[in-house]
């Protein structure tokens, strides 16, 4: 191995070991307490290592969200992958997927605050970061695409009023817009998809554990009703699942 192919492995090594500590700090002093110095000390290395690595405070920021939202859509992914597999309905799929997002946002409760929570601040996400966060409701697009293929999808009742709402981005995103009645589909997966975020923010940070018997099948079926504004029907006809 060359001098700088060992350089890049070692640098490689090093900001895997500086994220680690980070991520374990996240759930210790929160995003707003993280700074270079704290994870230097906490993973017993010089200042200037971790400096090496991320020169600044927001790199580590920037690098930690990524990989948050990296780390969370791989898991909807998989869930997805698995359940058409096993040819599974797009209702069932829309299930799989935002289950397993709720999984791992309880499995990994300081990242998601990190990227969905309250803001860092004097921290803004750079462009940066935008590939990584479009993963999630790219995913959900996906299955509502094959759902609107498959005709699976019941027209809404009434359609979004006056002009579209969308920026190019979005429409780019779910492949175009769809056709009458569908036309109005993307801004109902966006609202489908704020309404999962909405839900699992509710959930991970306690606000639903008061007002619900069962906040496992609550989340089931706040799932549905949401895919009932874009005409998908999920099923709920499964065994009771046990709380996180």
């Amino acid at each position: 191995m060359d001098v700088s192919a060992r350089a890049t492995d070692e640098n490689a090594a090093r900001a895997a070991a500086v994220k680690a500590t980070a991520r374990r700090l996240l759930g210790e002093l929160g995003a707003a307490g993280l700074s270079l110095e704290a994870v230097a000390e906490a993973g017993a290395l010089a200042v200037a290592d971790v400096e090496g690595v991320f020169p600044h405070r927001d790199d580590l920021l920037t690098a930690l969200v990524i990989d948050a939202y990296d780390d969370s859509a791989a898991a909807m992914e998989r869930a997805d992958q698995a359940a058409g597999a096993a040819g599974a309905s797009a209702g069932e799929r829309l299930l799989a997927v935002t289950r397993a997002l709720r999984e791992w946002s309880f499995a990994n409760s300081p990242e998601f605050t990190l990227i969905y929570g309250s803001p860092v601040p004097g921290y803004h996400a750079p462009q940066d970061t935008v590939p990584a966060a479009a993963r999630t409701p790219a995913v959900l697009a996906g299955i509502v695409r094959s759902a609107l293929a498959d005709g699976e999808l019941t027209p809404p009742r009434r359609a979004v009023p006056g002009p579209p709402l969308l920026l190019p981005e979005a429409v780019a995103l779910f492949g175009g817009t769809p056709e009458a009645p569908f036309s109005d589909l993307i801004e109902r997966g966006i609202a489908l998809w704020s309404s999962l975020i909405g839900l699992l923010v509710f959930q991970v940070f306690s606000r639903t554990h008061d007002s619900v018997r069962d906040e496992s099948a609550y989340f089931d079926f706040a799932i549905a009703v949401a895919a009932e504004g874009i005409g998908l029907t999920v099923p709920l006809d499964e065994k009771p699942r046990s709380e996180p």
